[in-house]
This record gives structure tokens, C-alpha cells and sequence, in this order.
């Protein structure tokens, strides 16, 4: 992995952050493509002085073409190649379906699902050239099982599901792999604000009976970033302590 570069789309805070620090423990190279331009120069500056790995953190919006494509073409510049990337970058406007308004159905489906085909779409083309890359989108496992109040995100995030697996299809015969994880509930800043009450209902529904940990979705991004997943494609993990089996 040392010296591999790596894309993580929404890697400024949280999971995205998470992973980014451990393909940077790999000593891969990180990119950090954000709206939190600040932010994201501060996690890559941080990388650098912890792990010794190059890297940049860039003002991208992943639901933009332009931006993706120009963004692309800086990190081929400056780092020669583009080997990883981590499709995070995402949202949630939550509402029951029929209370739901359509610019926030509309928001959600444009940054969770059309972000990530974009992505897919201008970086792959990219990877398809090298003949070598890997893509790993984050999806949910609400995506696989459904959860009322989340009609947006649960479409948003089972259309990553789909696209993963058609994007694998279509990436396999030239050595690109792709993949997606999806975590289901994760402490992050989001559940640190719920009450007790309801983090006990949420930890019923799980049967190893805790929270998972930002670094837990990072771990498993690592492998499937990494060689060892090397014969693995078109695949989701779900990281979730067992809600979905």
C-alpha cells in the first residue's frame, strides 16, 4: 500500500476522516475531496505530520462533473496516479415519506448516489486507463433492510449498492475492483446527541449489543483498498454488529 494515493470524497470529519487515517497508517498517500475546504487541509496537514505520507485536501463537489474532473486531473498532476478511492461523501435529511419535502428527497439522492456515480464515472475512467485501481463506496445497511423516517437515504444508499455491483461488472476485465461497505449505526458526532433512551433502543437491534467505532468501517475500507482483497469484487460488507445477516 506505501505510496499508493488514495481519493476519500467527505474525508475532512467522521468515518470519512476515520479512513482516511487508516490508509495513511499504509502509508498511502491521501487526497482528501471536501466542501469543508479548511477542514480537509487541516486532516490532510495532520496525516502528513503524523504518518509521513503526502497528501492534500482539496474544496470538491462531488455532485458536479466540472469539479470532480478538474479536481482528478490535479491529484494525476501532482501525484502521478490515482489508485484508490473511497466514495464517503454524504447526507441525511430524514423525514417519514409523506411528510417528506421533495427538495430534501432531491438533496440527499444528489449528493449520496449521484456524488458517487460521478466519482465512479471520472475516476474510473482514470483507473480504466492504469489498468489497475480500486473503488470502495459507503453505503448503509439501511440500504439493504429499509429503516422508516430514512425513504431518502435508504433509496440513496441502495442505489450505491446497485451501482457498485454494475460499476464491478464494468471495471473487472480492465483490473478495477470495486466495492462497497455498509456500516450500520456507528458512533459519530450525529449519535453522540441522542439521548440514552434512545441509543438503548438502537443497541437492542443489535446483536453484538454496542455501537461500532468510525475505525471499524475504516478497517474494513483498508482491506478492500488493499491486495489482500485482491480476487474480491462487486461485494458489500456489511459492518454492523450483526443487524443484517
Amino acid at each position: 500500500m506505501k505510496g499508493r494515493n488514495a481519493v476519500i470524497t467527505g474525508g475532512a470529519r467522521g468515518i470519512g476522516e476515520a479512513i482516511a487515517r487508516a490508509l495513511a497508517r499504509l502509508g498511502v498517500n491521501i487526497i482528501i475531496w471536501d466542501v469543508l475546504a479548511d477542514a480537509a487541509s487541516a486532516t490532510s496537514a495532520s496525516l502528513n505530520q503524523e504518518y509521513g505520507v503526502k497528501g492534500v485536501g482539496l474544496a470538491v463537489d462531488v455532485t458536479s462533473e466540472a469539479s470532480v474532473t478538474a479536481a482528478s486531473e490535479q491529484v494525476i498532476a501532482e501525484f502521478g496516479s490515482l489508485d484508490i478511492l473511497v466514495n464517503n461523501a454524504g447526507i441525511t435529511r430524514d423525514g417519514l415519506l409523506i411528510r417528506m419535502k421533495e427538495e430534501d428527497w432531491d438533496a440527499v439522492l444528489k449528493i449520496n448516489l449521484k456524488g458517487v456515480w460521478i466519482g465512479t464515472k471520472i475516476v474510473g475512467r482514470l483507473m480504466l486507463k492504469q489498468r489497475r485501481g480500486t473503488i470502495v463506496n459507503i453505503a448503509s445497511v439501511v440500504g439493504v433492510m429499509g429503516n422508516a423516517g430514512q425513504a431518502n437515504y435508504s433509496a440513496s444508499k441502495a442505489g450505491v449498492i446497485g451501482l457498485t455491483k454494475t460499476s464491478a461488472k464494468e471495471f473487472a476485465s480492465r483490473g478495477v475492483r470495486v466495492n462497497a461497505v455498509a456500516p450500520g449505526y456507528i458512533r459519530t458526532a450525529m449519535t453522540d446527541k441522542l439521548t440514552d433512551e434512545q441509543r438503548q433502543r438502537m443497541q437492542a437491534l443489535i446483536p453484538l449489543g454496542e455501537l461500532g467505532e468510525p475505525a471499524d468501517v475504516a478497517d474494513a475500507v483498508a482491506f478492500l483498498a488493499s491486495d489482500a482483497s485482491r480476487y474480491i469484487t462487486g461485494q458489500v460488507i456489511n459492518v454492523c454488529g450483526g443487524m443484517v445477516m
